[in-house]
């Protein structure tokens, strides 16, 4: 009887332990996400010289945190409050609609590749290499093309990466969330070697 009390106190705790163990790595896994999304929400908001909490205002209103670089975009682009832009949205126009609605042309998307970046951004990219500039203001986006395209073009900008150099870090089913978060470790990375390797020279010659 002794021993059967001893091994069920065991199994017990065996129990209780896994389910803490458990529910630490859903916490770690869930913080790590939150810290990930604030940090885009951030990015955006200094590319776009909005404050972080307006970022967070639109993204309350039911727009993806992979269309909210598109509407400080445009917003930058027209000249206007985002909060018209996401009414638009709201409404059920397209991306490609709403740039119209403000006489914007769709050259605005335009993503200056090295060479063709192929799927999911090929197609709608050869559309701009198969028509002359003038020619570009008739081309018919379709959302996931214009967020892609947004999306790629803010981190270029913002992190200092060509984009294909951009492309190439993102996985086909990453979304932008995750690839801001993976550009920001590979570059504090690289800054981190640069800085290590300047350390390094400089106690090198006061050795010599």
């Amino acid at each position: 009887m002794k021993i059967f009390r001893l091994a069920f106190f065991a199994t017990a705790m065996a129990l209780t332990l896994s389910a803490i163990t458990t529910k630490g790595d859903v916490s770690v896994g869930l913080s790590a996400d939150n810290d990930g999304i604030k940090s885009f929400y951030l990015s955006i908001g200094e590319q776009y010289r909005v404050p972080e909490k307006e970022v967070i205002i639109v993204r309350e209103r039911n727009i993806p945190d992979d269309e909210l670089p598109v509407v400080f975009f445009i917003a930058r682009q027209a000249t206007i409050e985002p909060s018209v832009i996401v009414k638009l949205r709201l409404e059920g126009k397209s991306w490609i609609d709403i740039t119209a609605h403000f006489g914007l042309s769709p050259a605005i998307y335009y993503v200056a590749f090295q060479k063709d970046p192929g799927p999911p951004y090929g197609k709608a990219w050869g559309y701009y290499k198969k028509h002359k500039k003038d020619e570009w203001k008739t081309i018919k986006l379709a959302d996931a093309d214009i967020v892609n395209f947004v999306n790629i073009k803010f981190m270029s900008e913002r992190y200092g990466y060509s984009p294909d150099e951009v492309i190439k870090m993102r996985d086909k089913s990453q979304n932008f969330v995750v690839l801001n978060t993976k550009i920001k470790k590979v570059k504090a990375e690289k800054s981190k070697k640069h800085a290590d390797a300047d350390n390094s020279g400089k106690k090198g010659k006061k050795n010599k």
